[in-house]
C-alpha cells in the first residue's frame, strides 16, 4: 500500500498507478507542506462517497479541493480580481481559500453549501497527481481518528450529507491527531495508496480564510500567517 518516491522525480509508473486508483474510486494519502491528507478525485462520485464515510465529518468546510494553479481554482470557484490577487500572493502555500462555488462544481461534489474550500499547497507531489490526472483532488486532513473504524465498519457505515450553517470559526485539529510519517496511515480503512517520500511532516493544519463575505474572515489560523 505505500509507495516509497523521490518527491522532485516521482517514478512515472507510480503516478500512472496513482491516477488510475484515484479514477477508479481509490482513496490515496499524499503529503503537504502541512500535514498529510487522503484524497480522491474530484470526479468519482465513489471516491467522494469513500472519503466523507471515512471522515465522519458534516460539514463541508473540512473538506479541501486540492488544485495547481490558480487557474484551475477558477474552473470551479468564482473569484473577483481582488480575490485572485491575494490569492496569487498567498499559493502556493498553507492556506484554504472558502470561495463561491461554480454550479458545475456543487453538482459534481453534491454539496449544499454554494461554498468550497481550495488550495494550493507548496509540495510536489499533489502537484505532479493532479497532473496526471488531469482535475483536482477532493481531499481532507489525515487524522488518527480515522484508525479507530474496522475496515467493515468504514464499508457499512455513510456519513450524513452536509447541512448548511451560518459563517463560523472552525476548530483547529489538536497536534496529537495529527500524523508525522507515512507508514503511521497504513492501518486507515479504505485507503487504497501512500505515496511517501520518506519525511516526516510537521504536525501542521493551514490557515483557512473565508472569502465569500466580500471582507476577508479568518476561520482558523493555522501554519499560514493572517493578517500579513
Amino acid at each position: 500500500m505505500i509507495a516509497y518516491i523521490a518527491p522532485e522525480n516521482i517514478d512515472d509508473r507510480v503516478l500512472k498507478r496513482a491516477a488510475q486508483l484515484l479514477s477508479e474510486g481509490g482513496l490515496i494519502a499524499l503529503p503537504t507542506d502541512t500535514s498529510w491528507v487522503i484524497t480522491c478525485a474530484l470526479s468519482s462520485r465513489e471516491g467522494i462517497k469513500k472519503l466523507r464515510r471515512l471522515s465522519g465529518e458534516r460539514d463541508e468546510r473540512h473538506f479541501t479541493l486540492l488544485c495547481n494553479s490558480i487557474s484551475q481554482i477558477g474552473d470551479y470557484c468564482s473569484m473577483n480580481n481582488s480575490q485572485f490577487r491575494l490569492i496569487k500572493k498567498l499559493t502556493p502555500g498553507p492556506y484554504v481559500f472558502i470561495l463561491k462555488a461554480l454550479l458545475g462544481t456543487e453538482k459534481a461534489l453534491d454539496i449544499r453549501r454554494k461554498e468550497v474550500g481550495v488550495r494550493i499547497p507548496a509540495h510536489p507531489v499533489s502537484d505532479k497527481v493532479i497532473q496526471e490526472l488531469g482535475e483536482p483532488l477532493y481531499s481532507i486532513t489525515a487524522k488518527r481518528s480515522m484508525k479507530s473504524s474496522t475496515e467493515e465498519e468504514f464499508w457499512t457505515n455513510s456519513a450524513d450529507q452536509a447541512q448548511e450553517s451560518e459563517t463560523a470559526a472552525l476548530p483547529p485539529i489538536p497536534e496529537e491527531e495529527l500524523f508525522e510519517g507515512g507508514w503511521e496511515l497504513e492501518d486507515i480503512p479504505g485507503l487504497d495508496l501512500i505515496l511517501d517520500t520518506g519525511e516526516e511532516l510537521p504536525r501542521l493544519y493551514s490557515t483557512v480564510l473565508d472569502f465569500t463575505s466580500g471582507d476577508v474572515v479568518l476561520l482558523r489560523p493555522g501554519a499560514g500567517s493572517w493578517p500579513m
